[in-house]
């Protein structure tokens, strides 16, 4: 028995003796999620490379309350399940593959694929413990993928409180995650690493300094890979009551920890030139700004990646698991503002600058409707042999809508188009279309 599933039976036996307890039962929560997925995606510079699919996913939530006492114990459980309705990835002269579900060992998608999971957790004061294999983290240091059909969970534990005023404190411990295209889960890694890393560990917390104003700070280890340090601020200046200005300030500071740099446990730099190949060494910052009037919003901002190599965050892409299969564990998110549709804009010694427009139609009473349009170019990346400089950018393009009251109530439309280019050889360019339905209903 894995130690996630030990943990789920000492915990269910414990709940067994309070299962009835006021607060178990009374506060729990139970809603299933339905999304609708249809993404095309065309790649101008290789012809016969098309991908067009249509998927189907739906997932059950039941959160428990805590049980009564000084110590209270709960239950959280998750259930998903998949359906890949039509397409995949094809190229002419090879076999189908797809970015949404498992692959077969030939290479081809499978029809439907599901995911259940638990966690088990305590409460004391206001300091919350959940163990188990469903967690979805969303810190500076690590934020959980819900890009495609099913979210990345992660297995392992962590740790919030909230017990003193205006300071939120996180801590944990994560030994693996399930892709968002998988059923079966992984060690951790970062991009390029083949070899897993049972030991992600971090710390940190939230100050509200001010009730506009909040500090960040965490401090992150992957086992073997990497140590990265992150310092943020956040701060809204109300000016009136149709008016703001938004600071949005982020740095991270990434080393080499380990066995990094060593055959498995590599890191490919982002493509990019890197001082010591193979081994992480990278500090990133960004800044953004934001002023809104009415139902308008315009945001312009810069990063810059260090030349000494590309940012790093944890990316299980190059683990190979059941029959030689990256098990569907590509795709990760990164907490930047360039981590958009096709490109995240963080290799070697790019500097990026980007702007967005953003509408919020409840200022002409259509409340739920807001559309937006974000650019990005990035320029000065380093070549492999630091001898060459590019550049790349990308246009995205978004609306969305959820209604606002009736039978529909809740159910959410997203038409999104992007388009990425790249001066770096054999990166190419991308065209993309997305259109997303999400639904959640409350059964309790």
């Amino acid at each position: 028995m894995n130690r996630s599933a030990l943990t789920l039976a000492i915990t269910t036996s414990i709940l067994a003796q309070h299962a009835f307890a006021a607060g178990f039962i009374d506060d729990s929560k139970a809603s299933i999620s339905a999304r609708t997925y249809y993404l095309r995606s065309d790649n101008p510079n290789v012809p016969g490379v098309d991908q067009n699919e249509v998927t189907q996913g739906f997932k059950l939530d039941y959160l428990s309350g805590f049980t009564q006492g000084t110590v209270g114990f709960g239950l959280d459980l998750q259930g998903m399940q998949a359906f890949n309705l039509s397409g995949g990835m094809r190229h002419e002269n090879a076999s189908t593959t797809n970015s949404f579900a498992p692959v077969q060992t030939d290479g081809h998608p499978v029809d439907s694929w599901s995911r259940l999971a638990g966690n088990a957790k305590l409460r004391i004061s206001q300091t919350e413990l959940h163990a188990g294999g469903g967690l979805l983290p969303n810190l500076p240091i690590l934020v959980a993928n819900d890009g495609r059909l099913l979210p990345q969970t992660f297995e392992g534990i962590t740790l919030s409180s909230t017990d003193i005023d205006n300071l939120t404190l996180n801590a944990g411990r994560l030994d693996r995650s399930t892709g968002r295209a998988s059923s079966n889960s992984t060690g951790l890694a970062i991009a390029g690493g083949t070899r897993p890393s049972n030991a992600f560990t971090y710390a940190g917390g939230d100050w509200k300094v001010t009730p506009n104003t909040t500090l960040q700070y965490y401090h992150a280890d992957l086992d073997n890979y990497y140590k990265q340090d992150f310092l943020g601020l956040l701060n809204t200046l109300q000016i009136n009551d149709n008016s703001r200005f938004k600071t949005d300030l982020r740095y991270f500071n990434s080393r080499s920890q380990g066995n990094n740099g060593t055959t498995g446990y590599l890191f490919n730099n982002n493509g990019g030139y890197g001082d010591r190949p193979g081994q992480v060494d990278n500090s990133t910052w960004s800044a953004a700004f934001t002023y809104t009037l009415g139902g308008s919003s315009l945001m312009i901002g810069r990063q810059q990646v260090s030349d000494s190599g590309g940012m790093v965050y944890l990316n299980q892409g190059s683990i190979k698991g059941h029959a030689g299969s990256n098990e569907g564990n590509g795709g990760a998110s990164v907490y930047l503002i360039t981590d958009v549709m096709d490109n995240s804009f963080i290799r070697a010694g790019e500097n990026t600058n980007f702007a967005q427009y953003t509408y919020n139609f409840t200022a002409l009473g259509v409340p739920g409707l807001s559309a937006s349009a974000i650019y990005l170019h990035g320029d000065d990346i380093r070549s492999a042999d630091g001898a060459s400089r590019y550049s790349e950018w990308e246009r995205d393009m978004r609306i969305d809508y959820v209604v606002q009251s009736g039978p529909l109530k809740g159910l959410g439309a997203s038409l999104r188009q992007g388009s990425f280019r790249s001066g770096i050889p054999n990166v190419g360019a991308v065209d993309q279309a997305r259109v997303i339905f999400n639904y959640t209903y409350a059964i309790f």
